[in-house]
């Protein structure tokens, strides 16, 4: 596995990993590299310096998992947002937002996941629905 730092066009840097630095090279040319922050596919490799393990070295640098520009910070903060004051309903999404819209259960913050036709027929319904941008973690019931 290979560790690079990206930018695309617009300036914004994100991380990522690859198999290999082919790999890499492959998923470019086939534009499915995309920056994390605006989906634009012209990225290159980023200037970046090799991480040289030592025994004494006690900060390892920003983790992939960490947060690093303002856009990943505020992400950050509205998914931990979203799942302290919501209850996560899995798959089960759009029957409790049908649900709740026809009064057959109580009101609530809901969210969860469903598939693009089904968040349509939710829209054209007039169920009040939102897309959210991130997934689930594995952890979430």
């Amino acid at each position: 596995m290979i560790h690079y730092t990206l930018k695309c066009t617009k300036g914004h840097e994100f991380d990522s990993w690859f198999q290999s630095a082919g790999a890499f090279d492959k998923l470019q040319q086939a534009g499915m590299v995309a920056c994390t922050t605006c989906g634009a596919t012209d990225v290159e490799k980023s200037l970046m310096a090799p991480n040289v393990a030592t025994k004494d070295k006690a900060d390892r640098g920003t983790r992939l998992s960490e947060p690093r520009s303002e856009a990943e910070q505020a992400l950050a903060k509205l998914r931990a947002h979203v799942e302290a004051n919501s209850e996560y309903v899995g798959t089960s999404f759009a029957r409790e937002a049908r649900a709740m819209h026809a009064g057959e259960v109580d009101q609530r913050p809901i969210w969860g996941e469903t598939r693009g036709e089904e968040a349509r027929k939710l829209v054209e319904d007039g169920v009040p629905i939102a897309p959210l941008p991130f997934r689930p973690t594995r952890n979430s019931n």
